[in-house]
Protein backbone atom coordinates (compact mmCIF):
# COMPACT_ATOMS: atom_id res chain seq x y z
CA UNK A 1 0.00 0.00 0.00
CA UNK A 2 1.16 3.66 -0.72
CA UNK A 3 0.58 5.86 1.60
CA UNK A 4 1.30 9.85 1.46
CA UNK A 5 1.63 11.82 4.46
CA UNK A 6 1.43 15.41 4.43
CA UNK A 7 2.94 16.86 7.38
CA UNK A 8 4.32 20.42 8.14
CA UNK A 9 6.51 19.32 10.36
CA UNK A 10 7.88 15.64 10.60
CA UNK A 11 11.16 15.12 12.81
CA UNK A 12 12.22 12.58 14.94
CA UNK A 13 12.81 14.81 18.05
CA UNK A 14 9.68 16.93 17.97
CA UNK A 15 7.03 16.68 20.42
CA UNK A 16 3.64 15.81 20.69
CA UNK A 17 2.06 15.35 17.01
CA UNK A 18 5.61 15.80 15.26
CA UNK A 19 6.87 12.75 17.55
CA UNK A 20 3.88 10.97 16.78
CA UNK A 21 3.48 11.25 13.09
CA UNK A 22 7.39 10.32 12.86
CA UNK A 23 6.86 6.91 14.84
CA UNK A 24 4.25 5.98 13.05
CA UNK A 25 5.98 6.51 9.52
CA UNK A 26 8.82 3.82 10.65
CA UNK A 27 6.50 1.87 12.38
CA UNK A 28 3.99 1.46 9.15
CA UNK A 29 7.21 1.63 6.64
CA UNK A 30 8.28 -1.64 8.74
CA UNK A 31 4.91 -3.64 8.18
CA UNK A 32 5.98 -3.38 4.67
CA UNK A 33 3.32 -0.24 3.17
CA UNK A 34 5.52 2.18 0.99
CA UNK A 35 5.38 5.63 3.16
CA UNK A 36 6.47 9.04 1.31
CA UNK A 37 6.18 12.24 3.71
CA UNK A 38 5.99 16.01 2.08
CA UNK A 39 6.99 17.88 4.83
CA UNK A 40 8.47 21.62 5.84
CA UNK A 41 12.43 22.25 5.57
CA UNK A 42 14.09 23.54 8.39
CA UNK A 43 17.56 25.15 8.75
CA UNK A 44 20.06 21.92 7.97
CA UNK A 45 17.54 19.29 6.69
CA UNK A 46 18.29 17.98 3.81
CA UNK A 47 16.08 17.80 1.15
CA UNK A 48 15.52 14.31 0.29
CA UNK A 49 16.15 11.21 2.64
CA UNK A 50 15.42 7.64 1.56
CA UNK A 51 15.78 5.07 3.92
CA UNK A 52 13.76 1.54 3.01
CA UNK A 53 10.50 2.04 2.31
CA UNK A 54 10.21 5.31 3.75
CA UNK A 55 11.08 8.55 1.65
CA UNK A 56 10.98 12.19 2.96
CA UNK A 57 10.84 14.92 0.98
CA UNK A 58 11.30 18.81 2.44
CA UNK A 59 9.70 21.96 0.81
CA UNK A 60 10.47 25.55 2.05
CA UNK A 61 6.68 25.76 3.11
CA UNK A 62 7.55 28.84 5.81
CA UNK A 63 9.75 29.93 7.95
CA UNK A 64 10.51 28.30 11.18
CA UNK A 65 9.09 30.96 13.30
CA UNK A 66 5.97 30.96 11.20
CA UNK A 67 2.45 29.02 12.73
CA UNK A 68 2.06 26.63 10.50
CA UNK A 69 -1.64 26.25 10.93
CA UNK A 70 -2.60 29.05 8.43
CA UNK A 71 0.74 29.70 6.34
CA UNK A 72 0.33 26.31 4.99
CA UNK A 73 -3.13 27.06 3.95
CA UNK A 74 -1.22 30.02 1.48
CA UNK A 75 1.09 27.75 -0.57
CA UNK A 76 -1.30 26.31 -3.17
CA UNK A 77 1.89 26.91 -6.02
CA UNK A 78 3.11 23.72 -3.56
CA UNK A 79 -0.58 22.24 -3.47
CA UNK A 80 -0.90 22.50 -6.91
CA UNK A 81 2.19 21.72 -8.36
CA UNK A 82 3.16 18.94 -10.69
CA UNK A 83 5.27 17.22 -7.95
CA UNK A 84 2.58 17.09 -4.95
CA UNK A 85 -0.09 16.30 -7.94
CA UNK A 86 1.99 13.21 -9.01
CA UNK A 87 2.05 11.81 -5.75
CA UNK A 88 -1.62 11.93 -4.85
CA UNK A 89 -2.32 9.59 -7.93
CA UNK A 90 0.88 7.58 -6.56
CA UNK A 91 -1.00 7.34 -3.16
CA UNK A 92 -3.98 4.94 -2.08
CA UNK A 93 -4.48 6.76 1.00
CA UNK A 94 -3.17 10.27 1.75
CA UNK A 95 -2.76 10.85 5.34
CA UNK A 96 -2.43 14.13 6.82
CA UNK A 97 -1.51 14.23 10.47
CA UNK A 98 -1.15 18.07 11.33
CA UNK A 99 -2.89 21.21 9.59
CA UNK A 100 -2.71 20.58 5.41
CA UNK A 101 -6.33 20.46 5.51
CA UNK A 102 -6.12 22.42 1.89
CA UNK A 103 -4.64 18.98 0.74
CA UNK A 104 -8.12 17.37 1.38
CA UNK A 105 -9.65 19.09 -1.87
CA UNK A 106 -6.67 18.08 -3.67
CA UNK A 107 -6.84 14.29 -2.67
CA UNK A 108 -10.89 14.26 -3.51
CA UNK A 109 -10.10 15.68 -6.59
CA UNK A 110 -7.77 12.47 -8.03
CA UNK A 111 -10.45 10.43 -6.01
CA UNK A 112 -8.20 9.32 -2.89
CA UNK A 113 -9.17 8.83 0.14
CA UNK A 114 -8.17 10.89 2.81
CA UNK A 115 -7.68 10.09 6.88
CA UNK A 116 -6.95 12.88 8.95
CA UNK A 117 -5.23 12.33 12.33
CA UNK A 118 -6.05 15.12 15.28
CA UNK A 119 -3.53 15.86 18.22
CA UNK A 120 -5.75 18.95 19.28
CA UNK A 121 -8.95 19.63 18.93
CA UNK A 122 -9.12 22.00 16.25
CA UNK A 123 -12.31 20.73 14.34
CA UNK A 124 -13.95 22.39 18.00
CA UNK A 125 -11.79 25.10 18.33
CA UNK A 126 -9.63 26.91 16.23
CA UNK A 127 -7.36 27.47 18.90
CA UNK A 128 -7.19 23.78 19.57
CA UNK A 129 -7.26 23.34 23.25
CA UNK A 130 -11.33 24.08 23.82
CA UNK A 131 -10.36 25.73 26.75
CA UNK A 132 -11.53 29.71 27.90
CA UNK A 133 -9.00 31.27 29.51
CA UNK A 134 -11.65 34.25 30.31
CA UNK A 135 -14.10 31.94 32.11
CA UNK A 136 -10.94 29.30 33.64
CA UNK A 137 -12.85 26.30 32.33
CA UNK A 138 -13.69 24.14 29.68
CA UNK A 139 -15.13 25.74 26.53
CA UNK A 140 -18.94 24.58 26.05
CA UNK A 141 -19.64 26.22 22.91
CA UNK A 142 -20.82 24.24 20.30
CA UNK A 143 -20.80 26.39 17.28
CA UNK A 144 -17.21 25.94 16.68
CA UNK A 145 -15.80 29.11 16.81
CA UNK A 146 -13.79 31.12 20.09
CA UNK A 147 -14.81 34.48 21.11
CA UNK A 148 -12.22 37.73 20.71
CA UNK A 149 -12.23 38.09 23.95
CA UNK A 150 -11.05 33.98 24.28
CA UNK A 151 -8.60 34.44 21.76
CA UNK A 152 -7.25 37.55 22.96
CA UNK A 153 -6.74 36.41 25.97
CA UNK A 154 -5.12 33.32 24.99
CA UNK A 155 -2.42 34.87 23.05
CA UNK A 156 -2.04 37.41 25.93
CA UNK A 157 -1.30 34.38 27.90
CA UNK A 158 1.45 32.74 25.95
CA UNK A 159 2.89 36.55 25.62
CA UNK A 160 2.54 36.76 22.01
CA UNK A 161 3.51 39.86 20.45
CA UNK A 162 0.96 42.89 19.61
CA UNK A 163 0.78 41.81 15.55
CA UNK A 164 1.21 38.33 15.96
CA UNK A 165 -2.21 38.06 18.96
CA UNK A 166 -3.86 40.27 15.95
CA UNK A 167 -3.43 38.28 13.42
CA UNK A 168 -4.57 35.04 15.78
CA UNK A 169 -7.69 37.02 16.56
CA UNK A 170 -8.53 38.09 12.84
CA UNK A 171 -7.60 33.83 11.50
CA UNK A 172 -9.09 32.26 14.40
CA UNK A 173 -11.91 34.52 14.32
CA UNK A 174 -12.94 33.89 10.74
CA UNK A 175 -10.51 30.96 8.22
CA UNK A 176 -10.73 29.36 12.02
CA UNK A 177 -14.15 28.82 12.15
CA UNK A 178 -13.60 26.79 8.55
CA UNK A 179 -11.39 23.73 9.55
CA UNK A 180 -13.75 21.85 10.75
CA UNK A 181 -15.65 22.24 7.48
CA UNK A 182 -12.54 20.95 5.98
CA UNK A 183 -12.13 18.07 7.86
CA UNK A 184 -15.21 16.70 7.53
CA UNK A 185 -14.63 16.02 4.23
CA UNK A 186 -12.09 13.33 4.74
CA UNK A 187 -12.97 9.69 4.76
CA UNK A 188 -12.12 8.57 8.12
CA UNK A 189 -11.27 10.30 11.70
CA UNK A 190 -7.91 9.37 13.98
CA UNK A 191 -8.23 10.46 17.61
CA UNK A 192 -5.22 9.66 20.06
CA UNK A 193 -7.23 9.14 23.39
CA UNK A 194 -11.03 8.15 24.54
CA UNK A 195 -10.94 11.60 25.88
CA UNK A 196 -10.55 13.74 22.91
CA UNK A 197 -13.24 11.28 20.42
CA UNK A 198 -15.80 11.52 23.65
CA UNK A 199 -15.12 15.72 23.46
CA UNK A 200 -14.88 16.06 19.38
CA UNK A 201 -17.86 13.81 18.96
CA UNK A 202 -20.07 15.57 21.29
CA UNK A 203 -19.86 18.88 19.65
CA UNK A 204 -19.63 16.96 16.29
CA UNK A 205 -22.22 14.13 16.18
CA UNK A 206 -22.18 13.68 12.35
CA UNK A 207 -18.41 13.04 12.58
CA UNK A 208 -18.73 9.82 15.05
CA UNK A 209 -19.62 7.12 12.39
CA UNK A 210 -15.45 8.20 11.66
CA UNK A 211 -13.37 8.74 14.12
CA UNK A 212 -11.47 5.76 15.58
CA UNK A 213 -9.11 5.80 18.63
CA UNK A 214 -5.93 5.16 17.90
CA UNK A 215 -3.03 5.53 20.62
CA UNK A 216 0.06 7.34 19.69
CA UNK A 217 3.16 4.88 19.54
CA UNK A 218 5.35 4.62 22.83
CA UNK A 219 9.06 6.29 22.07
CA UNK A 220 11.90 3.99 22.43
CA UNK A 221 12.92 5.51 25.85
CA UNK A 222 15.09 3.56 28.45
CA UNK A 223 14.98 3.50 31.94
CA UNK A 224 17.40 6.02 34.20
CA UNK A 225 18.10 5.50 37.55
CA UNK A 226 17.15 8.06 40.18
CA UNK A 227 19.72 9.73 41.91
CA UNK A 228 17.38 12.75 43.51
CA UNK A 229 14.03 13.13 44.95
CA UNK A 230 13.22 16.14 43.27
CA UNK A 231 10.31 17.32 40.86
CA UNK A 232 10.44 17.60 37.01
CA UNK A 233 7.86 20.20 34.60
CA UNK A 234 8.24 20.47 31.29
CA UNK A 235 5.53 22.38 30.45
CA UNK A 236 7.22 26.12 30.53
CA UNK A 237 5.27 29.48 32.26
CA UNK A 238 2.04 28.48 30.67
CA UNK A 239 -1.45 29.09 32.00
CA UNK A 240 -2.80 25.91 30.05
CA UNK A 241 0.02 23.79 31.04
CA UNK A 242 -1.01 24.60 34.53
CA UNK A 243 1.84 26.08 36.12
CA UNK A 244 0.09 28.36 38.01
CA UNK A 245 -0.90 25.50 39.96
CA UNK A 246 2.29 24.23 40.65
CA UNK A 247 3.79 27.07 41.45
CA UNK A 248 0.87 28.12 44.30
CA UNK A 249 1.56 23.96 45.45
CA UNK A 250 5.15 24.57 45.66
CA UNK A 251 3.95 27.10 47.79
CA UNK A 252 1.86 25.70 49.93
CA UNK A 253 4.18 22.60 50.22
CA UNK A 254 7.16 24.58 51.89
CA UNK A 255 4.73 25.95 54.74
CA UNK A 256 3.45 22.22 55.60
CA UNK A 257 6.78 20.95 55.69
CA UNK A 258 9.53 23.92 56.09
CA UNK A 259 11.84 22.50 54.01
CA UNK A 260 12.99 23.30 50.27
CA UNK A 261 12.04 21.11 47.66
CA UNK A 262 13.45 21.21 44.44
CA UNK A 263 11.27 21.42 41.40
CA UNK A 264 13.31 20.95 37.96
CA UNK A 265 11.53 23.23 35.06
CA UNK A 266 11.66 23.56 31.78
CA UNK A 267 11.43 26.49 28.90
CA UNK A 268 12.04 29.39 31.13
CA UNK A 269 15.03 30.84 29.25
CA UNK A 270 12.72 33.55 28.05
CA UNK A 271 11.04 34.62 31.51
CA UNK A 272 12.26 38.14 33.36
CA UNK A 273 14.62 38.36 35.90
CA UNK A 274 12.69 39.52 38.29
CA UNK A 275 10.19 36.41 38.00
CA UNK A 276 12.94 34.02 37.65
CA UNK A 277 14.34 35.27 41.30
CA UNK A 278 10.86 34.61 42.50
CA UNK A 279 10.92 31.11 41.13
CA UNK A 280 14.33 30.73 42.66
CA UNK A 281 13.29 31.66 46.01
CA UNK A 282 10.34 29.42 45.92
CA UNK A 283 12.86 26.16 45.21
CA UNK A 284 12.48 26.48 41.31
CA UNK A 285 15.71 25.28 39.55
CA UNK A 286 15.60 27.24 36.00
CA UNK A 287 16.31 25.30 32.70
CA UNK A 288 15.77 26.38 28.93
CA UNK A 289 14.29 24.38 26.38
CA UNK A 290 15.99 20.54 26.99
CA UNK A 291 17.22 18.26 24.19
CA UNK A 292 19.61 15.27 24.02
CA UNK A 293 21.10 14.65 27.49
CA UNK A 294 19.53 17.45 29.23
CA UNK A 295 16.71 16.18 29.48
CA UNK A 296 18.85 12.94 31.05
CA UNK A 297 20.54 15.79 33.10
CA UNK A 298 17.47 16.41 35.07
CA UNK A 299 15.58 12.87 34.94
CA UNK A 300 18.34 11.52 36.91
CA UNK A 301 17.45 14.38 39.87
CA UNK A 302 13.59 14.01 39.61
CA UNK A 303 12.17 11.18 40.99
CA UNK A 304 9.05 12.75 39.83
CA UNK A 305 7.17 14.19 36.46
CA UNK A 306 4.16 16.60 37.47
CA UNK A 307 1.87 17.42 34.42
CA UNK A 308 -0.70 20.06 35.79
CA UNK A 309 -2.38 21.07 33.09
CA UNK A 310 -5.31 22.69 33.02
CA UNK A 311 -6.74 22.38 29.63
CA UNK A 312 -7.97 19.09 28.55
CA UNK A 313 -4.69 17.17 26.70
CA UNK A 314 -5.29 14.74 23.76
CA UNK A 315 -2.61 12.78 25.28
CA UNK A 316 0.67 13.63 26.89
CA UNK A 317 3.86 12.27 25.69
CA UNK A 318 5.70 14.04 28.66
CA UNK A 319 3.59 12.04 30.70
CA UNK A 320 4.39 8.61 28.65
CA UNK A 321 7.99 9.25 28.95
CA UNK A 322 7.88 9.60 32.63
CA UNK A 323 6.60 6.67 32.83
CA UNK A 324 8.26 5.00 30.23
CA UNK A 325 11.63 6.62 32.56
CA UNK A 326 10.68 5.18 35.82
CA UNK A 327 9.18 8.21 37.11
CA UNK A 328 6.40 8.91 39.33
CA UNK A 329 3.09 10.49 37.81
CA UNK A 330 1.60 13.38 39.22
CA UNK A 331 -0.91 14.14 36.60
CA UNK A 332 -4.30 16.62 36.86
CA UNK A 333 -7.35 14.00 36.11
CA UNK A 334 -8.45 15.88 32.38
CA UNK A 335 -8.36 14.80 29.02
CA UNK A 336 -6.46 12.20 27.94
CA UNK A 337 -4.17 12.15 30.63
CA UNK A 338 -6.08 9.70 32.96
CA UNK A 339 -6.02 7.05 30.42
CA UNK A 340 -2.22 7.19 31.14
CA UNK A 341 -2.16 7.34 34.52
CA UNK A 342 -4.86 4.85 35.19
CA UNK A 343 -4.55 1.33 37.26
CA UNK A 344 -0.64 2.45 37.62
CA UNK A 345 0.51 2.73 41.52
CA UNK A 346 2.96 4.90 40.98
CA UNK A 347 0.56 7.51 38.99
CA UNK A 348 -1.47 10.04 40.99
CA UNK A 349 -3.93 12.30 40.05
CA UNK A 350 -5.55 15.52 40.83
CA UNK A 351 -8.94 18.53 40.02
CA UNK A 352 -6.70 20.32 37.53
CA UNK A 353 -6.16 23.75 39.21
CA UNK A 354 -6.14 22.30 42.35
CA UNK A 355 -2.97 23.41 44.36
CA UNK A 356 -3.88 22.20 47.75
CA UNK A 357 -3.92 18.38 46.37
CA UNK A 358 -1.51 18.71 44.13
CA UNK A 359 0.45 19.95 47.27
CA UNK A 360 -0.31 16.83 49.30
CA UNK A 361 0.47 14.65 46.71
CA UNK A 362 3.60 16.19 46.52
CA UNK A 363 4.48 15.78 50.03
CA UNK A 364 3.58 12.03 50.09
CA UNK A 365 5.84 11.57 47.25
CA UNK A 366 8.29 13.71 48.98
CA UNK A 367 8.28 11.43 52.12
CA UNK A 368 8.78 8.17 50.07
CA UNK A 369 12.33 5.96 50.35
CA UNK A 370 14.30 6.17 46.72
CA UNK A 371 13.63 2.39 46.99
CA UNK A 372 10.14 2.87 47.07
CA UNK A 373 9.82 5.55 44.05
CA UNK A 374 12.62 3.37 42.04
CA UNK A 375 9.67 0.19 42.64
CA UNK A 376 6.36 2.92 41.55
CA UNK A 377 8.42 3.78 38.72
CA UNK A 378 9.34 0.53 37.67
CA UNK A 379 5.92 -0.66 37.81
CA UNK A 380 4.83 2.55 35.78
CA UNK A 381 7.15 1.15 33.19
CA UNK A 382 5.76 -2.06 33.22
CA UNK A 383 1.89 -1.16 33.19
CA UNK A 384 2.03 1.48 30.73
CA UNK A 385 4.07 -1.07 27.64
CA UNK A 386 1.30 -2.89 28.87
CA UNK A 387 -1.71 -1.12 27.97
CA UNK A 388 0.14 0.85 24.90
CA UNK A 389 1.45 -1.59 23.02
CA UNK A 390 2.66 -0.62 19.68
CA UNK A 391 2.22 -3.36 17.46
CA UNK A 392 -1.49 -2.64 18.43
CA UNK A 393 -1.49 0.56 17.26
CA UNK A 394 0.31 -0.40 13.86
CA UNK A 395 -1.77 -3.13 13.34
CA UNK A 396 -5.10 -0.69 14.16
CA UNK A 397 -3.72 2.01 11.70
CA UNK A 398 -2.81 -0.33 8.89
CA UNK A 399 -6.14 -1.77 9.08
CA UNK A 400 -8.17 1.69 9.19
CA UNK A 401 -5.56 2.54 5.85
CA UNK A 402 -6.23 -1.29 4.57
CA UNK A 403 -10.40 -0.15 4.87
CA UNK A 404 -10.69 3.46 3.30
CA UNK A 405 -8.89 2.38 0.44
CA UNK A 406 -11.08 -0.35 -0.70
Amino acid sequence: MNVLFLSEIFHPHGRGAELATYLFAKNLEAEGLNIVVVTNRFNGDEEVTKNGKLSIYRLPLFREDTNSKYSIFRRVDVLFSQFLRKLVKWADVVYIPRFWFSAIWLAKAYRKPVVVHFHDYIPICPLSTTFDITKNQVCSCKRGYCSLRCIYAYEKSVESTMLRTSSSVLLNSTLGRCLSRFTELSDAVICASNAQKNLIVSRRPRMSRKVSVIHNPLPEVKQLDIEGNGFAYFGGPYVLKGFHTLFRAVGYLKQSIHRETNVYVSDFAQVSAHFAERLRNRGFILRGRLSGSAYDDVYAKAGSVIVPSVCPEVSSYVAMEAMLRGRLLLASNVGGLPEIANGCSGAFTFPPGDSVQLAKIMGYVWSLSNDTVTDLGARNRESLTKRFDNKDSVSNFVRLLTRVSG
